[in-house]
């Protein structure tokens, strides 16, 4: 890929097309934003910001998805 970022995403390296932001990169992957909690760079992201934080190459993310049950 020519615009690629390559991204730690929780441990183990992935490549996605750039420009991409939080919101795309849940979006990639499947996960619903309202669900999870996503650290970057050992900073967690407010989830108002998942549309306008912008991913670089080398930045390492955890992402937590929330399950509910009874």
């Amino acid at each position: 890929m020519s615009d690629s970022v390559t991204l730690t995403v929780n441990g183990e390296p992935r490549i996605f097309a750039a420009p991409l932001t939080v919101a795309g990169l849940l979006a990639a992957i499947g996960l619903d934003t309202r669900k999870v909690a996503v650290e970057r760079n050992e900073e967690i992201v407010a989830r108002s910001r998942y549309g306008e934080t912008l991913l670089g190459s080398g930045d390492q993310l955890e992402i937590v998805h929330f399950i509910g049950g009874g």
